[in-house]
């Protein structure tokens, strides 16, 4: 299980990422649309960070409590 939440991390990044170009493709033709994906993008990559730091603060807690 835990091999598989350490790539799940980078979901979030990569939908992120995409959310901004989406935003950035619709800004002219539909403003309001854009706007969502702005959103979605802001949390999205907050949630890669979040997400990132709370693996790595677990896996040094794993490996502090198997010395």
């Amino acid at each position: 299980m835990g091999k598989y939440l350490k790539y799940t991390v980078y979901i979030n990044l990569v939908i992120g990422i995409l959310s901004a170009f989406m935003a950035f493709n619709l800004w002219g033709v539909d403003r309001n649309r854009a706007y969502i994906f702005i959103f979605l993008a802001v949390i999205t990559i907050f949630m890669f960070f979040f997400r990132r730091h709370y693996y790595k603060k677990f896996e040094q807690r794993k490996k502090d409590s198997q010395q």
